[in-house]
């Protein structure tokens, strides 16, 4: 049976309210009688009922996150990210994918707000969010990771830098001498995609061609028909930049054994083990989550200052992809 306050009290022979303040970290108690109350919480091994504690204050303990794709190794990273953080403060996490349908992502809030979550974390699938209006304005916080909100929706947002990171990539590819570089992405209506066509663009100005681009869900056979068009160009280009993890690895078994000078968005697993290894901008997807769950937990505890826009640094690895 679980110890409760009250065998502490026993045990360490203090009253009640006594335990209470060692527990909480309250002033008040002398230091021998707090140093017998943790010596009989050790011994018992008591730990304090967090949810508990929340249901009486009129929360559930519960945060809602709604990611693309659980098995995506980037959102798994940043979901664990956020349940760490969200565990250490006493609450459970609950989490679904919308798998880029905008309809499941309003189910999977729809059902968490059900459940009367004490917060929302969202990695928005759609770009209307007004249906969350209701829910914001009953005072449950929602933070936005990886995209913004859909217009009419004022609340925290934490991104990273989409645009510098394509032009760190670009950037890098012109000071190899490559004047035609190749934008493979995901589809024009995915917020990241666009800001990564827009640090791309930005980045080449005069160079820009638009015949070098292609945005659209990352198939193989997509991509191979992509590549296969390009290269057939009078003026081919000499180099690519993926504009994802998914596209990047896409890219690299439709190329088939032929090789170009690639830098790729995202880190991913053995990205240095290949030969070459694949230059990336990387992010850091723990860094989205902690600061997003961070950035929550401040809200639920009465944080009601104005709405934060958070922009994360990303930075260039280089590897061999480039220099051969």
């Amino acid at each position: 049976m679980r110890p409760t306050m009250n065998d502490v009290a026993r045990a360490a022979g203090v009253a009640l309210k006594t335990v209470s303040r060692v527990v909480n970290g309250e002033p008040g108690v002398n230091e021998s009688t707090a140093a017998r109350v943790r010596e009989a919480i050790q011994e018992l091994g008591y730990s304090r009922n967090e949810g508990a504690r929340m249901l009486r204050r009129g929360r559930t303990a519960t945060i809602g996150l709604v990611i693309e794709d659980v098995g995506d190794p980037f959102y798994a990273g940043l979901s664990r990210a956020v349940e760490e953080s969200v565990i250490r403060h006493g609450y459970l996490l609950l989490t679904g994918s919308s798998g880029e349908d905008p309809g499941r992502e309003r189910e999977l809030v729809r059902a968490f707000c059900d459940r009367r979550v004490d917060g929302l974390i969202v990695i928005p699938a759609g770009s209307d969010h007004t249906y969350l209006r209701p829910e914001l304005d009953a005072g449950t916080p929602a933070v936005f990771v990886d995209r913004p909100p859909g217009p009419g929706i004022d609340a925290d947002t934490v991104l990273c830098d989409n645009a510098g990171g394509a032009a760190l990539a670009v950037g890098h590819l012109l000071r190899h001498g490559h004047r035609r570089i190749a934008f493979l992405g995901d589809s024009p209506s995915i917020f990241t995609a666009t800001e990564r066509l827009r640090g791309y663009r930005e980045t080449l100005g005069e160079l820009f061609d638009e015949r070098l681009v292609t945005m659209r869900p990352a198939t193989l056979e997509g991509v191979r028909a992509d590549l296969d068009r390009m290269f057939a160009l009078d003026d081919p280009p000499t180099a690519l930049f993926t504009g994802n993890g998914r596209f990047t690895m896409t890219t690299l078994r439709a190329l088939a054994g032929r090789w170009l000078p690639l830098v790729g968005f995202d880190d991913f697993e053995l990205a240095d083990l290949l030969s070459p290894g694949v230059t990336v901008v990387a992010q850091d997807p723990a860094g989205l989550g902690r600061v997003a769950a961070e950035l929550l937990l401040r809200r639920i505890g009465g944080d009601d200052g104005p709405s934060e826009h958070l922009r994360l640094p990303v930075r260039l690895i280089v590897r061999g992809s480039v220099e051969r």
